[in-house]
Order: structure tokens, then sequence, then C-alpha cells
């Protein structure tokens, strides 16, 4: 499904009182099956309610559905315990440079573009393209707003994706996107896979097609710190903004080590 990320000006003002007003962690129960998830979402709707959340929102938040394979998923991030060669090898690294490389020829005026606005290389941009969804071929197929509710309501972690329910209840009020959007399992939308809270403060254009999506990605890593010509190694300036996009140690060092490759650092 096309989505824009941007938020109107009108969108940005209604939800601003509501921003700085949401709390980190919320009264409603958390659970740890699907028994308790219908009362949960009543709970949750009618504090969202007082915060200020609408009713096209609102409705949205109820019809939602407890998403076991989002928890399965969730209990099961086995991939970042593996070594780094290991860990390149099952995410298929040598594909993604190869296929790395012809993406940064035949799209060089759009990198050029990026770079010349935030200072990020096409190397790691395109590193994070091909790990996160394949270039832009695999995006997931599970109801964002589902996956993300069921996390929220989910004793594991509930304060964290309760910011990002209520980032995606702003989205879909707003009308950036629908309750029908389509992601991964965690909730995580577009060709770089932005969960909602990301996508309100970074997106730029449209998430699912390949330019929105790269431009957001590297105003991220330029807000996290990324300096112009600077390396992204390990123990490099900009390996930290790297860090920031992902907390696995092996998947940041994948990135740096095929960015490299890709921008052909061997």
């Amino acid at each position: 499904m096309t989505t824009r990320t941007k938020l109107t000006t009108a969108a940005f003002l209604t939800w601003g009182a509501l921003a700085c007003a949401t709390p980190s962690a919320h009264a409603a129960t958390c659970g740890s099956g699907s028994g308790g998830f219908e009362a949960w979402k009543r709970e949750f709707a009618r504090e969202a309610e007082a915060k200020g959340v609408g009713g096209s929102a609102i409705q949205a938040l109820m019809g939602t559905t407890y998403a076991q394979a989002t928890i399965n998923a969730d209990r099961g991030l086995r991939s970042f315990k593996l070594s780094l060669e290991e860990f390149m090898r099952k995410r298929g690294s040598a594909a993604i440079v190869a296929q790395g490389r012809g993406m940064k020829q035949r799209n060089a005026a759009l990198f050029a573009s990026i770079e010349q606005r935030y200072g990020v290389p096409a190397g790691p941009l395109i590193a994070i393209w091909g790990m996160e969804s394949a270039f832009g071929s695999q995006r997931g197929n599970q109801n964002m707003l589902s996956s993300i509710a069921t996390l929220a309501y989910d004793c594991r972690r509930p304060e964290y994706f309760t910011d990002q329910l209520y980032a995606a209840l702003k989205l879909i009020q707003g009308g950036t996107v629908s309750a029908s959007q389509r992601g991964s399992m965690h909730g995580e939308i577009g060709q770089t896979q932005f969960l909602p809270k990301t996508m309100l403060e970074y997106g730029v254009g449209n998430l699912e097609t390949s330019s929105g999506a790269l431009m957001s990605t590297a105003n991220f890593l330029k807000a996290h710190g990324w300096k112009a010509g600077a390396g992204y190694q390990p123990g490099e300036p900009n390996f930290a903004a790297i860090e920031a996009w992902n907390a696995a140690t092996v998947y940041e060092k994948a990135i740096a080590i095929m960015g490299r490759q890709i921008d052909g650092g061997g």
C-alpha cells in the first residue's frame, strides 16, 4: 500500500499537544497471551481518548487483532546472536553487495543528491536497504497496527511499544497511513522498515518508494550525528549513527562492512 510519511502542518499542530502529553508508560494492564487483549484495547482506548486521540484512530485501534505471529517473531530473534560471519552469511551479504553495486550505478544521481543534502554516501544506505527489505521486495504482510498494539499490550516491552502505538495512531488520524497498512512482524513499514515513531520524526517523502526510504534513512543517520566525509567503520566517527539505527552489534558491523564494499573499499 502506498503511504505518505510527512504529516501536514495542520496535522502536526493538532497532534502537538498530544505528543507533549504522551507518557512513556500507560496504566492499561499488560498481558502475556491473547486472553486479555480485548479488555486491554478498551482500557487503552479510554486513555487514548482522554489524551485527544480522535475517533478514526480509536476505531482503527478497536479493529486490531492479537498478532500471535508477531509475538512468535519477537521471542525468536536468534540471528542477532550469531557470529558476524554467520550473520552475514545467513542474511545474504554477498548478494546484497553484488546487487548493491549495481543499484549504486543505476541510481547515481539519486545517491549523489542524497549525499549532498545529508552527507551520507551510498554504501551504508544501500546496505541497510538490502538488509531491511531486499531492496524493497520484502516489506512484510502483517497488519501494522495489530502488530504494534499486540506488542504494546505484551508485558515484555510495553513502554517502548506504547510510544510506537501512539505514533501509529497519529499517523492514522493524520491520514499518513491507513488502518490496513501492511508491514513486518514488529510493525516496521517501507523499504527501509521504519517504526511509526521514527517515521514521524525522520520520514521524508514516501517510505514505500526507494527515494523516500533512502532519504529518510539518510535523514535519520544525519540526525544521529553523521558527519559528511568521516568514516563509518567501527571506531570511526560515523559508526555511532549506524549503532543508533540498530542496536545489534552483528547488524551494525555487517552494515559497515557491506557499505564499504559497495562504496568500493574492498
